[in-house]
């Protein structure tokens, strides 16, 4: 509804909109379980029937992320219209889908941190703890971490979007998305150091790796483009 409103109070065609969102819908979800079994193959090897059994857990945001963003590419460059004049319009309403999202998290005791003593630690039932941590009743609950992170990214992005439309020059079309990467990439880099189900590229975390290369790519983008922008 977020992205509906943004899209008609631009002048824009939702019917855009709603193709995108079913085409990203699909490839999001295929990403994301992809992204996972590559990075978790070893899981699959013996038994690759598991790998479409995604109700048995298994889905990566990043992975869905990139599944999204390339169907909406093809897609904007199939009907001729600007992917990140699109992807600015949309991506407040993604950071936003996050944040809703994570509850899932809660409601399934799964994608908490290490063992806490603080006061918001979330108590996890012996069969969902990790058996090297089953002594252990009460952990950070990273989700809502990242829930509280992603809700306030979302306001920072309507509002950098205001500017964006105040200050086209300043704000080149791509902008939002980008700054979506760097906000979200930071806040996921520092919570993923908590968790204890990361996926794993030998010693390092897959996520804060990731996290970590958006952050460059998108720091790089932006003032290669706010620097053309201002400069023509």
């Amino acid at each position: 509804m977020v992205a509906y409103w943004r899209v008609k109070s631009r002048g824009q065609n939702p019917d855009h909109l709603s193709n995108i969102l079913i085409y990203g819908l699909i490839s999001a979800l295929v990403g994301a379980r992809l992204y996972y079994v590559i990075f978790s193959f070893s899981n699959y090897v013996n038994n690759p029937a598991e790998i479409f059994a995604i109700w048995h857990g298994g889905l990566a945001i990043h992975g869905a992320l990139i599944g999204g963003i390339l169907s909406t590419a093809i897609y904007t460059k199939r009907h001729a219209i600007n992917f990140w004049y699109w992807a600015d319009l949309i991506i407040p309403s993604v950071i936003l889908g996050q944040a809703i999202g994570r509850w899932g998290n809660y409601m399934n005791q799964e994608a908490f941190g290490s063992p806490t003593s603080l006061p918001w630690g979330i108590y996890i039932s012996a069969p969902h703890r990790p058996v090297e941590l089953a002594q252990y009743t009460h952990f950070h609950p990273t989700f809502f971490y990242e829930s509280v992170w992603n809700l306030l990214g979302f306001g920072l992005l309507i509002y950098l979007s205001h500017r964006q439309k105040l200050h086209p020059k300043a704000w080149p079309a791509g902008s939002i998305l980008l700054a979506y990467g760097i906000y979200y990439s930071f806040g996921r880099g520092l919570i993923e150091g908590l968790r204890t189900d990361s996926l794993m590229l030998g010693s390092i975390r897959v996520a804060q790796l990731i996290s970590v290369i958006i952050i460059i790519v998108c720091v790089s983008l932006m003032y290669n483009w706010r620097s053309k922008s201002l400069s023509g």
